[in-house]
């Protein structure tokens, strides 16, 4: 099991999906709490820019008075915006409703990330929760990451619009680490089959071989937590899809230490090397 907290570098997990309204930002909010809660120094980065509602997600929206806007700007530094959610856990804010940010370009979004060389070693694994779709700020943030989760519905739309975003981070961007994790799942079998049915088209159109993760139960809980302003795993934490959410963290630390870089200063670095591939996607 390649444990995080043992690892001198920083994790880097980002989670994105082809399309909104499938589950993504409620999935990397709470898989930042279950891996919290299983010991690790864990940061969370709203990278969802001009749609950022992780803090409303965490119940710390009213703590917030600066963003990743004020970073970009100069005007504080990203110690001053960092949320401290609880023990173990703190929450890089995004900029919601900032139309700038939504607009980011790949050189702005390698300077804001600059920001982050000062974090190296405080955290064992970082969660960002990217924008849905390809834009060019989606596609520099999931090439920076280590390891890339694509969050998908068992709904026509949004299992092509999940291969469209596979299709591009592997064939066009080159890159690896790619997981599949089925959301809002009838039953479990039923998330199996839909990972095994993108999978084999993944296999034979792209020739990549793509990993599903554990899929996440379908859950009333899920919208009375965001009712609530809680995170599911605090307000619901016997429920099926805070089961399944604790499962699928912990099958993220039992994956073998992710090849080739690491850490905050690797984020970055990929981050900039990113630039000229992101901004040849529209």
């Amino acid at each position: 099991m390649h444990d995080f907290a043992t690892s001198r570098r920083t994790e880097v997990i980002g989670v994105a999906s082809g399309k909104g309204g499938v589950g993504k930002t409620t999935l990397a909010v709470n898989l930042a709490v279950a891996l919290q809660q299983s010991g690790r120094r864990v940061l969370l980065f709203d990278a969802d820019l001009g749609m950022a509602n992780a803090q409303l997600a965490l119940g710390v929206g009213h703590r917030v008075r600066h963003n990743l806007s004020h970073v970009l700007s100069g005007r504080m530094s990203l110690d001053q915006v960092l949320i401290d959610v609880r023990p173990g856990l703190l929450l890089v804010p995004g900029a919601s409703g900032v139309a700038e940010m939504a607009a980011l370009d790949a050189q702005a979004s390698a300077a804001l990330v600059q920001a982050f060389s000062a974090l190296e070693g405080r955290f064992d694994v970082m969660v960002v929760d990217i924008a849905a779709g390809l834009s060019p700020s989606v596609l520099t943030f999931l090439s920076a990451c280590t390891r890339r989760l694509v969050v998908l519905r068992d709904e026509p739309s949004s299992v092509a619009d999940a291969y469209g975003l596979v299709k591009v981070m592997t064939r066009e961007m080159d890159l690896d680490q790619v997981y599949l994790v089925p959301n809002m799942v009838a039953t479990a079998r039923q998330g199996d089959l839909l990972v095994r049915r993108l999978v084999e088209v993944c296999s034979s159109f792209l020739d990549r071989t793509i990993t599903g993760l554990p899929g996440i139960a379908h859950d009333d809980a899920v919208l009375e937590a965001q009712r609530a302003y809680r995170p599911l795993l605090e307000h619901a934490p016997g429920g099926p899809a805070a089961r399944d959410v604790r499962r699928l963290a912990h099958a993220l630390l039992s994956l073998p230490a992710a090849q080739g870089g690491g850490g905050l200063q690797f984020f970055i670095e990929r981050l900039m090397a990113a630039d000229s591939l992101a901004g040849a996607h529209p």
